[in-house]
């Protein structure tokens, strides 16, 4: 979750220049949608949390000593 909070915080200040370069780039370009900024961090969060937790809660039911006898 570390690293998926950290991508999502660098790759939200990176984003925060690029509606002004776009809107200098192209004509008639506006960006309305400051909701994005809150929404895609939370989704990218959100998805990593379930890829974590559902492998960690299918090891979390392995008894230890059965997966260190099955080594």
């Amino acid at each position: 979750m570390k690293l998926a909070v950290t991508g999502a915080a660098i790759g939200m200040v990176v984003a925060l220049p690029l509606p002004k370069v776009l809107e200098a780039l192209l004509r008639d370009f506006r960006v309305s949608g400051t909701w994005v900024y809150a929404l895609i961090p939370a989704v990218i969060s959100g998805v990593a949390l379930l890829a974590s937790y559902v492998p960690a809660r299918r090891a979390a039911r392995v008894d230890p000593m059965v997966a260190l006898r099955y080594d």
